[in-house]
């Protein structure tokens, strides 16, 4: 039985080091935009500062204990791509955005982490020292799992999936189930409890996918409609405009005149080019 447990344990964390390995080169595609107009235009680096920020925590708690392997070597991949990543950003980003990528930087890595492994070095000891790292990665996974929901109140409002990125939902999704079960497997509930978020809020985003991915985009409360329905049959009825036969053109133009709203229309035969165009105004 013991063995059995290995073989899946095994199984499940090569499973979650392919996955994850697909979600880090997800970013590749965005990068490519970027070499190609050589600015970030308005992409941010958060995401690549905070994903190797986690990635360093990780590699930090798995030094600390034994039998993660494989949480090391995921990490130490997604350590070197997020640095090229940022590294990238840096070189395409104008002055500003370099400034405050810089500033993330040295808060969040130089600081942060540095804070973590000098506070947990000379505070803490053996066991204890383990128990702390590995509490605070749980509670920064979960920050993180929980960051998408900006993305799903965004959906719900504008009932339009255009900014989630469904392939990337569903490769986080996978690579939150192969991660708790590696962590259950192993009894290491810092790591498969972040993954239990992961997976929930994953689920969600794809169910939100499948509910408004033909739904018609909302801008403050009104579903968007064709520029060609801009006048409607009634509205023309209402205001009298006659009836155009012969595959005419029709212009209508709506301005107002000594106090009087008025409405033009330009008629452009096209079955007789010789024949002159017409002015209809309707005056209210």
């Amino acid at each position: 039985m013991t063995e059995i447990l290995a073989h899946l344990t095994l199984a499940f964390g090569i499973l979650g080091n392919i996955v994850s390995f697909m979600v880090f080169l997800a970013p590749i595609p965005t990068f490519y935009k970027v070499y190609k107009k050589k600015s970030t235009e308005g992409f941010q680096s958060a995401p690549y500062v905070v994903g190797l920020f986690s990635a360093m925590l990780w590699i930090y708690y798995a030094f600390l204990k034994s039998n993660v392997l494989l949480l090391i070597t995921i990490n130490s991949v997604g350590c070197f791509i997020e640095t090229m990543y940022i590294c990238f950003f840096l070189f395409y980003a104008p002055k500003k955005a370099r400034m405050e990528s810089l500033k993330l930087i040295v808060l969040l890595i130089v600081v942060g982490f540095g804070l973590i492994v000098a506070m947990t070095q000379f505070l803490a000891s053996g066991v204890t020292r383990g128990v702390i790292v590995g509490w605070i990665c749980l509670v920064f996974s979960l920050c993180v799992f929980v960051a998408p929901l900006g993305v799903l109140r965004q959906v719900i409002k504008t009932k339009s999936v255009e900014y989630m990125p469904i392939l990337l939902s569903v490769a986080l999704t996978l690579s939150a189930v192969m991660w708790f079960f590696y962590g259950l497997l192993l009894g290491d509930f810092n790591i498969a409890i972040p993954n239990v978020l992961g997976f929930i809020f994953g689920i969600i985003q794809m169910i939100l996918y499948l509910i408004y991915k033909n739904q018609k985009p909302v801008t403050h409360g009104k579903a968007l409609e064709p520029e060609s329905k801009k006048y409607s049959i009634r509205e023309m009825e209402e205001e009298e405009i006659p009836e155009i036969k012969d595959h005419q053109t029709v212009d209508v133009v709506k301005f107002k005149e000594n106090g009087h709203d008025a409405t033009r229309v330009a008629i452009e035969p096209q079955a007789h080019p010789n024949m002159p165009n017409h002015i209809i105004e309707v005056t209210a």
